[in-house]
C-alpha cells in the first residue's frame, strides 16, 4: 500500500503538470479541459479550482448510477486540481511556435506517463472515467460510444464557452490510447486477489480506467 499511494500521488501530480504544459503551449488542451478552461474563463476562475468542482459535481453523478469511487477517485478530484494551478502559476506563457509545439508533445507524452502510474495502483476510477463507466453497465451501450458521446459534449461546451481546441486536442485523442497502452506494463501493481496466470505464465492485470 505504501508504495501504492506514492505512485497514485506522483501519477496525479504529473497529471495536473501534463495539463498545465498543454495549456501553456496554446495549442488545445485534452477534450474535459476545453470545458474547465472555457468555465475558467466565463468565470474568471483557476483552472484548478473549476477542475476540482467539475470532478466533484460528476462525483455526484455517481450516486443515482450506483457507481463507487475509491481512494484514487478523491485523491484525483484534488491533487490534480492543485498541480495545474501550481504548473500554470511557476510555468509562463510561451511565444516561441517551436517552444509551444514542444510543450504539447512532451505534455501529451507526461500524461500518457501519469495516466499509466495513476491506473496502475489500481485505487478506483477517475470521476470522469468512473462516469463513463457507469454509463456503460446501464446502458448497455459500447465504451466507444458512451465516452465518444461524452467527450463531444464536453468538448462543444467547452468551446462554446471559450475553451481552446486546438491541433493538440485532436492529437491527444487520437495518441493517448497507445501511448499510455506502452507505459501501463511498467506501472501496474499486481495484487494476491489477482486472477491466476496467463497462458504466458504471468498475472493478467486489470487496471480501471483514469482521468
Amino acid at each position: 500500500m505504501p508504495r501504492r499511494l506514492v505512485q497514485l500521488g506522483l501519477g496525479l501530480t504529473l497529471y495536473g503538470v501534463s495539463m498545465g504544459l498543454l495549456v501553456r503551449s496554446q495549442l488545445g488542451v485534452m477534450p474535459w479541459d476545453v470545458l474547465h478552461q472555457g468555465i475558467a474563463r466565463r468565470l474568471d476562475l483557476s483552472l484548478g479550482l473549476v477542475t476540482i468542482v467539475v470532478g466533484a459535481l460528476v462525483l455526484l453523478a455517481w450516486i443515482p448510477l450506483r457507481e463507487r469511487p475509491g481512494i484514487g477517485t478523491v485523491a484525483n478530484v484534488i491533487v490534480i486540481g492543485v498541480a495545474v494551478d501550481a504548473t500554470l502559476a511557476l510555468l509562463p506563457d510561451v511565444d516561441v511556435l517551436a517552444a509551444r509545439i514542444a510543450l504539447a508533445v512532451v505534455g501529451i507524452g507526461l500524461n500518457a506517463v501519469a495516466t499509466a502510474a495513476y491506473i496502475g495502483v489500481r485505487l478506483g476510477p477517475g470521476p470522469r472515467d468512473g462516469l463513463m463507466t457507469a454509463l456503460v453497465r446501464r446502458t448497455n451501450w459500447s465504451v466507444r460510444l458512451v465516452r465518444t458521446s461524452i467527450e463531444v459534449v464536453v468538448v462543444l461546451a467547452g468551446v462554446l464557452l471559450g475553451g481552446t481546441l486546438g491541433l493538440a486536442t485532436v492529437f491527444y485523442a487520437l495518441a493517448i490510447g497507445p501511448i499510455t497502452q506502452l507505459f501501463v506494463p511498467y506501472f501496474v501493481i499486481h495484487l494476491p486477489s489477482d486472477a491466476g496466470p496467463t497462458p504466458s505464465g504471468s498475472a493478467a492485470p486489470v487496471v480501471p480506467a483514469t482521468y
